[in-house]
């Protein structure tokens, strides 16, 4: 795609132009850097004064803002002008992919008795198993194993050595980055006289539609149910998500999130990065993590939470631990106490 007309990305994505639809972009970029054949976009008004330097041929920009922009910049006026300028990058990058149009490696390993949509693209030395099925316009980039039975879904993009293991499932329009592991084994074992016996790991992952999945992140499989992430749900990097836990519709955790098995995630949630939820807890809908938190019981009220307790020995950082919630109250009794005559 060499680039694209103004008025063919309104009548795409929607908004109100301000100039001339014939007027050709050739890439995105930001106000500071952006020349005569760039769309940019303001999101913010503190960066209004860029707005008015830009040398943009074109600017995404709220109804209030539009005038700052220099003469002659076309104008794209949208209440919201960052989710277009997030509609935009979708649009463009697919425009990009279709260019290429499907294709299907000769080096690519495909059992006979997998199903694969004839516009789906298979990359080098990709392996999909036997009874694996791939959906109409999926993407498998280069090394990417899809195990016996697995299933990828319609438009889903796996990035080169994404391994998606055998009888798990990612919806459509998924996106898994590079090095993701769908499917390894759950972290179970029964202590046997001072040794480990491995549980078989007999579940699955079960993927809803419109997920994205971050470089290096592992989703294991369960123990004898399955995993499951819900709809919309956005994982970033090395993010390690335990067996049997379950992932409520459009929640997004950010990268090196741990999150031990059995745990229940609701929907609508958000996980800062580093954050730590311990297995077996249960957390509501709208419930937000900060970055760094660890998480020890379970929420059952929506609303933002935080902690880091220093490490300690256990004993005695349970006793500091129950005096540590105890101190509101203390503190209030204290000053009842010092107003006394």
């Amino acid at each position: 795609m060499r680039g694209a007309r103004l008025g063919e990305i309104v009548a795409t994505l929607g908004g109100t132009l301000d100039g001339d639809p014939d007027r050709t972009v050739e890439r995105i970029a930001p106000l500071d850097t952006a020349d005569g054949r760039s769309v940019s976009f303001l999101a913010h008004a503190r960066y209004r004064g860029q707005l008015a330097r830009t040398a943009a041929g074109a600017v995404i920009v709220a109804p209030a803002l539009a005038d700052d922009a220099p003469v002659g910049c076309a104008r794209i006026v949208t209440a919201d002008p960052y989710l277009y300028y997030a509609r935009l990058t979708q649009w463009w990058a697919q425009r990009l992919r279709d260019a290429h149009g499907p294709q299907r490696h000769t080096s690519a390993q495909i059992d006979p008795t997998a199903e694969v949509a004839d516009d789906a693209s298979i990359g080098p030395l990709a392996v999909i198993g036997p009874g694996a099925r791939i959906g109409p316009g999926a993407q498998l980039g280069a090394h990417v194993v899809v195990g016996a039975r697995a299933s990828v879904g319609s438009g889903t993009r796996l990035a080169p050595r994404v391994t998606l293991l055998d009888d798990c499932e990612i919806g459509a329009r998924g996106v898994v980055h590079p090095g993701a592991v769908i499917g390894a084994d759950g972290f179970g074992f029964a202590p046997d006289q001072g040794a480990w016996t491995k549980i078989e790991q007999l579940g699955a992952v079960r993927i809803g539609d419109d997920v994205e999945i971050g470089a290096n992140t592992c989703i294991d499989r369960g123990a004898l149910g399955d995993t499951v992430i819900g709809h919309g749900v956005k994982l970033d990097n090395l993010i390690q998500v335990g067996h049997n836990v379950r992932v409520g519709d459009h929640t997004a955790m950010a990268g090196c999130v741990g999150v031990a098995g059995s745990a229940r995630i609701g929907a609508h949630c958000t996980v800062g990065g580093g954050a730590v939820i311990l297995g077996h807890l249960k957390i509501v809908d709208h419930v937000h993590v900060s970055a760094a938190t660890v998480v020890t019981r379970s929420i059952l009220k929506p609303g933002q939470y935080s902690g880091v307790f220093p490490f300690d020995e256990n004993a005695s950082w349970e006793k500091n631990a129950a005096t540590l919630r105890q101190l509101h109250a203390l503190r209030d009794r204290l000053r009842a106490l010092e107003k006394k005559p």
